[in-house]
């Protein structure tokens, strides 16, 4: 067992887990964020997406000790509050969630891509979101949340 320090969503934690331990367990099991989900357990699936340092990473394959204490993690429950992120509202707009499961991993991937690259088009958006699997294939409706919430940002830009 080893002590890590880590930012997840402003707050810091200290941990006291094993090396090998994956992000996702410290998040969840140790920490108690419980909006990360566990997929696939390889990082292929997507539900596991955290944000470390405002990029998508997959937390089932990222092992604690790969992390520094510098670094800020964001979970769903970090992005914003109260749900009211652009992109989480577009979500609830385009009616984007049917079992929900992948839901997290999907916004966190989506809004990463926003801050990266505010007016995506369709290829970005496929490109950014490739990875992030939904069972429920809600894929188009994704990408106009994403338009959407693009919109909503740059509108706010301009106020």
């Amino acid at each position: 067992m080893s002590i890590y320090q880590l930012t997840v969503n402003k707050k810091k934690h200290r941990v006291d887990v094993d090396s090998d331990t994956p992000l996702l367990w410290v998040i969840r099991d140790v920490i108690g964020y419980t909006g990360t989900k566990f997929g696939c357990g390889m990082g292929l699936c997507g539900a596991c997406t955290v944000l470390l340092n405002g990029s998508p990473v997959r937390s089932c394959s990222t092992p604690v000790s790969t992390l520094k204490a510098t670094d800020k993690i964001t979970t769903i429950e970090g992005l914003s509050e109260k749900a009211t992120h652009p992109v989480q509202e577009a979500w609830v707009e385009a009616q984007v969630p049917q079992c929900g499961y992948c839901q997290s991993g999907q916004i966190l991937a989506a809004s990463a891509l926003l801050a990266s690259n505010p007016n995506p088009s369709d290829e970005d958006i496929d490109n950014a979101m490739a990875g992030n699997i939904c069972r429920c294939g809600t894929y188009p409706r994704m990408r106009q949340a994403i338009h959407s919430a693009a919109k909503k940002i740059q509108s706010t830009k301009k106020s």
